[in-house]
């Protein structure tokens, strides 16, 4: 099954957006979004359980609390895939 798009931030300038999508295949949800400044990125490493540090292949993204929406959706359109 191919990834399915379920939102873009509603608040968007259609050019540099957050977007939710889900690929039930892989039970993944995908999200794009903004990278954070250096200041929340040290916050969050310095909360983090996984040594202090992301790996270079991981990313922290900010997805605006607008999205909380199409992200249960997402996660609803795995679920349902897990169901069949």
């Amino acid at each position: 099954m191919a990834v399915q798009f379920v939102g873009i931030d509603p608040n968007t300038d259609r050019d540099h957006c957050p977007t939710v999508w889900a690929d039930a295949e892989a039970q993944e949800i995908l999200l794009q979004g903004w990278k954070p400044d250096g200041q929340t990125r040290a916050r969050c490493e310095a909360t983090s359980p996984a040594n202090g540090s992301v790996p270079d292949n991981e990313a922290i993204v900010r997805i605006p609390a607008r999205m909380i929406p199409m992200i249960r959706e997402a996660c609803d359109a795995i679920e349902r895939a897990q169901l069949r």
